[in-house]
């Protein structure tokens, strides 16, 4: 069945209450596209969504909203590959940036948020607590070089009781203070 809904372009199973049922394609007015399963006329179960701007999402759909296991990709080469709680990056995934940065961990509401490592294109490479996307709580960061700090951070800054190595051996433990 297809219908007008002065919204939507609508193919596929409707049930009588003219909501959307089993498997059906969805095309709205601003070109975005949805192809998969519905429920009581919400996505729900496996379905691709896509937008005009190239972005992606293939996965699973609860109750209309991006809901399990998914994968996000977007124009710009960005991707995000994990688990999804009501519409939002939630629970453990990982993000991949053009640039080659990676983060794998744990993500809540679409941020980096407790246990996870981050890797730059440069090598340098940090492991440890997120909380709101920045490094927050204990951590290790290494560079490239040798170096290296295994301590406490704070809003993304070294913060608190830490320890310091050069590749060289050389050591500073003690307090840090706004990443100094």
């Amino acid at each position: 069945m297809t219908s007008d809904m002065g919204k939507e372009y609508i193919l596929g199973q409707v049930e009588k209450d003219m909501k959307q049922h089993g498997r059906g394609v969805c095309t709205g007015p601003d070109g975005r596209r949805y192809e998969g399963e519905y429920k009581d006329g919400k996505r729900h179960g496996q379905g691709v969504d896509t937008w005009p701007d190239g972005s992606r999402y293939e996965g699973e759909y609860k109750d209309g909203k991006r809901h399990g296991q998914g994968v996000d990709t977007w124009p710009d080469g960005s991707r995000y590959e994990g688990e999804y709680k009501d519409d939002n990056g939630h629970g453990q995934g990982v993000f991949t940036w053009p640039s080659g940065g990676r983060y794998d961990g744990e993500f809540m509401d679409d941020k980096q948020h407790g246990r996870g490592v981050y890797t730059w294109p440069d090598g340098s490479r940090y492991e440890g607590e997120y909380k709101d996307d920045k490094r927050h709580g204990q951590g290790v960061y290494t560079w490239p070089d040798g170096r290296s700090f295994e301590g406490e951070y704070k809003d993304d800054e070294r913060h608190g009781q830490g320890v310091y190595t050069w590749p060289n051996g050389r050591r500073y433990e003690g307090e840090f203070m706004e990443g100094k």
